[in-house]
């Protein structure tokens, strides 16, 4: 199946804000979306369905947007230097479909110092991992 086909495959299929933030990474509004349910234990990649996150590396830090301490492992995420709006930040993207995530800052709780600042309407509330 094509790159191409697959982002159609997600226009239809993803809603108008969820498709512009994954696959021309736009950013949701600060604080718009609605949060999540609260037996939620696994936030994945609405997209493909990739387990990213755990709601133990969750954690409030009252930028507006999802932010985590840690993906649930390494592989499942690719940083990669994003210098656009004059910013210098690094970028998250979903490690099996490239899905943009939203960015990870050096700001974040230990035990990790980092803040995975995510945008909501990329990731799917998961309450196990089946």
């Amino acid at each position: 199946m094509t790159k191409d086909l697959i982002r159609n495959q997600w226009k239809s299929n993803l809603g108008t804000m969820a498709y512009k933030v994954t696959q021309e990474g736009a950013t949701e509004r600060a604080f718009s979306h609605p949060g999540f349910d609260p037996d939620t234990k696994y936030f994945a990649c609405i997209c493909c369905d990739q387990v990213l996150f755990s709601i133990e590396a969750k954690y409030e830090s009252g930028s507006g947007w999802p932010s985590f301490f840690k993906a649930i492992s390494s592989e499942v995420i690719c940083e990669k230097e994003d210098l656009t709006h004059g910013i210098e930040r690094t970028e998250v993207t979903c490690s099996k479909c490239e899905g943009h995530l939203g960015h990870v800052f050096s700001d974040g709780p230990m035990p990790t110092g980092l803040r995975y600042c995510i945008n909501g309407v990329a990731l799917k509330a998961k309450v196990s991992l089946d």
